[in-house]
C-alpha cells in the first residue's frame, strides 16, 4: 500500500503553483495558493522539522535584534 504523506504533497502543489509567471495568475489562484501555504504550515508545526524551522527563525530575530542595538 502507497501512502502519502499530505505535507509533502502540499508542498509540491505549492512550488508548481510557484513555478507559473505572475501575470498567468488571477487573484482567485492567488487566494488558493495563499490558502494552501497557510494548510502547510499548520501540518508542519508540530513536526520536529516545525519546530527546527521555528528554532532557526527565532535565533535569526533574535540576532537581527541584537544586531540593531
Amino acid at each position: 500500500m502507497l501512502t502519502i504523506n499530505v505535507a509533502v504533497l502540499l508542498a509540491v502543489i505549492v512550488v508548481l503553483r510557484l513555478r507559473r509567471r505572475t501575470q498567468a495568475r488571477s487573484r482567485s489562484d492567488e487566494k488558493m495558493t495563499v490558502v494552501i501555504v497557510l494548510a502547510l504550515g499548520v501540518l508542519l508545526a508540530p513536526t520536529p522539522v516545525g519546530q527546527g524551522i521555528l528554532d532557526i527563525v527565532g535565533q535569526l530575530a533574535s540576532g537581527v535584534t541584537q544586531a540593531s542595538r
